[in-house]
């Protein structure tokens, strides 16, 4: 493993120098800590006269607030960073580029889902591209090829890599590391911990407020453990709101809100008309599992280590979504007769890979319980199964089936690649 470094290469860096070559506006966002501001100052370098303005500064921030207009004004490219501090900077945006529609004009960066906030007085249809920058995938930090989402539609079953060195134990750790690069920095577990306590502490008091009026943050910060408790599982309103002695309501809205500023992600249940008695609810996820995993730290029952592994393998799905040569999404299955499949990727054309994770390092039969039924009701439009464990071989449970170590995740190359040997 590649030991990280000032600066480790992001992927999403060619996408956003990409979209600037023919979007008016292209946001940067993700949750805070990630890197946007870094990534965007490395794409900034690579435009002769941009300018950066940050919004953190409170001189800075003040300037904007006073003259939105006169603020955006630039011949070439501005990068402003942490834009929702300022809503009524959107206005001025919206007037700028309408006016002088040329490419690449505005970088933007934030930490919440912009344009869900209302507090944004206007959204730019057309004249926008938003590209979500996660915690930095096993990839990045491996210096590996992260192509198993293109690879998985494009090979199918057929998709194999070399044995690895690999177990329970190694998988943990990654999880447990997580992404945030600070963390990735960090040598040991405690001083990570450090850094996971802190950043809690910043989402709460400074995040949730550009959001939200919330009265009682402890019991935001009280939901917050106990989502991490039951990461990777279905989202149960009810039984939270009880726990916590709240309105369901008040539940909904708090989830709402995590997940605007980036901390948790809420994946969908996975529905078609070949398939029936379907469980709608959905699966929560953090952003990052290392964060997960220090909350959960303590907590009352603790973290399953396999919910640990699921969130760890669907979050680093989820990132490979945002350069993936075609246009996936990430659901869950569930229904009423108790099959279930942990990932469903699904691109435009219908074709699905279903995914299953195992916290094990063997593989039985039976963990291709919930794939086979998905293998039976989508007939063709099942491209391939995969049990993603914590072993070392890949290995065929049957045709469309297959079994693969996790690091198939980051090793595994795209189409016209070549993948490492190592």
């Amino acid at each position: 493993m590649r030991r990280a470094g000032d600066y480790l290469p992001r992927r999403a860096t060619g996408l956003v120098l990409e979209a600037l070559e023919d979007t008016r506006v292209v946001v940067l966002n993700g949750a805070r800590q990630v890197g946007k501001s870094t990534l965007a100052e490395v794409v900034l370098k690579e435009h002769p006269g941009g300018v950066a303005r940050f919004l953190d500064n409170p001189g800075t921030r003040t300037a904007a607030i006073e003259d939105p207009v006169r603020f955006v004004q630039h011949d070439g490219l501005m990068l402003i960073d942490e834009v929702q501090r300022v809503p009524d900077l959107w206005l001025a945006i919206k007037h700028l580029v309408d006016r002088d529609p040329r490419p690449g004009r505005l970088l933007l960066t934030g930490s919440a889902r912009l344009l869900a906030l209302r507090s944004v007085p206007d959204a730019l249809p057309g004249r926008t591209e938003t590209i979500e920058l996660w915690p930095l995938s096993q990839g990045e930090i491996d210096g590996a090829p992260d192509g198993f989402v293109d690879a998985a539609f494009a090979e199918g079953a057929d998709l194999r890599i070399p044995p690895v060195e690999f177990s329970r134990r190694e998988c943990l750790a990654r999880a447990a590391r997580g992404g945030y690069p600070e963390a990735v920095r960090r040598e040991t577990p405690r001083r990570r911990a450090r850094f996971f306590e802190g950043y809690l502490e910043d989402i709460v008091t400074r995040d949730v407020k550009q959001v939200a009026d919330i009265e009682r943050v402890g019991d935001l910060r009280r939901l917050v453990s106990l989502l991490a408790a039951q990461t990777a599982g279905l989202l149960n309103v009810n039984r939270l709101a009880a726990e916590l002695g709240l309105s369901a309501s008040t539940v909904r809205r708090y989830v709402d809100i995590l997940e605007t500023i980036y901390l948790v992600r809420l994946l969908p249940g996975w529905s078609a008309n070949a398939t029936t008695r379907t469980v709608a609810a959905p699966k929560i996820v953090f952003v990052d599992p290392g964060l997960a995993g220090f909350l959960a730290t303590g907590a009352v029952g603790g973290m399953p280590e396999g919910g640990l592994v699921e969130n760890f393998v669907l979050g680093e799905l989820a990132r490979q979504l945002t350069w993936a040569r075609s246009s996936i999404r990430l659901y869950h299955y569930r229904d009423r007769d108790q099959y279930e499949v942990d990932g469903v990727l699904e691109d435009n054309a219908g074709n699905v890979v279903g995914i299953e994770v195992k916290a094990a390092e063997t593989v039985r039969a039976g963990d291709f319980r919930g794939l086979r039924l998905l293998q039976r009701r989508l007939g063709d439009r099942f491209r391939a199964g995969f049990v993603l464990y914590c072993g070392t071989e890949s290995l065929s449970f049957g045709d469309g089936l297959t079994c693969l170590p996790v690091p198939a995740l980051w090793k595994a190359a795209p189409p016209g690649s070549v993948a490492p040997d190592d």
